[in-house]
């Protein structure tokens, strides 16, 4: 994303600030930027260094402030997870196998703590938008987010018991999780807030993984 390449580019300001310091001080040399303090930044091999104004290095960083694809992310989410939770509590009662009741305490393993936070991320950035905040939603209640079982799934799944529980919560979280997936590679393409980018490619990976583990099972 766009904030990654910023932060790459700091990286030799960065380091120019630490070792030379800006030119401030009892020094003459500031002066001809009007006084601002100033960064050395190493040019290319062959080329001379040069000075920039320390807060075109701030620009620099990246503005990487949460938008509304943060927030609605992880707001959808936090239910798409708590959904989960119910899942894997019915495999703990009604499966019939060790490995798929295995997997159910793997995935609310994962999820409920990714649930705490998110709870906490929002606490810190209720409003989540910006100038160029992106809409991320998937309106339409609950099951319009997508891989979301409807109540009718969930009644079945509740019905259920051994080997008729198993294939049904398999095909259920398999899809829950693809669901999970699809909306984490969204947030990448729209949302702003590097923190998020983070937890949605660990999202992406994790339940990838549980994805080929089920698929083994179903």
């Amino acid at each position: 994303m766009r904030h990654r390449r910023a932060l790459a580019s700091v990286v030799p300001l960065t380091a120019a600030l630490l070792l030379g310091g800006c030119t401030g001080g009892d020094s003459s040399d500031d002066a001809g930027d009007g006084g601002k303090a100033s960064v050395i930044a190493p040019g290319k091999p062959g080329e001379q260094a040069a000075t920039i104004p320390a807060d075109e290095v701030e620009e620099a960083r990246g503005d990487d402030r949460p938008n509304s694809a943060d927030t609605t992310y992880m707001r959808d989410m936090i239910e798409h997870h708590g959904q989960a939770i119910v899942l894997t509590d019915l495999a703990e009662k009604h499966a019939g196998a060790e490995n798929v009741r295995s997997i159910a305490e793997r995935i609310a393993a994962g999820q409920q703590p990714e649930i705490a936070v998110m709870e906490a991320w929002l606490e810190e950035n209720p409003g989540g938008g910006g100038e160029d905040g992106h809409g991320g939603g998937h309106g339409g209640g609950h099951e319009g987010m997508p891989g979301m079982a409807s109540e009718a799934d969930l009644g079945r799944l509740r019905a259920a018991r051994g080997e008729e529980f198993d294939a049904l919560f398999l095909k259920l979280m398999i899809a829950h999780h693809e669901g999970a997936v699809k909306m984490a590679e969204e947030v990448l393409g729209k949302g702003n807030n590097e923190y998020v980018e983070q937890l949605a490619t660990g999202v992406i990976a994790q339940q990838l993984s549980e994805i080929g583990r089920m698929e083994k099972l179903a």
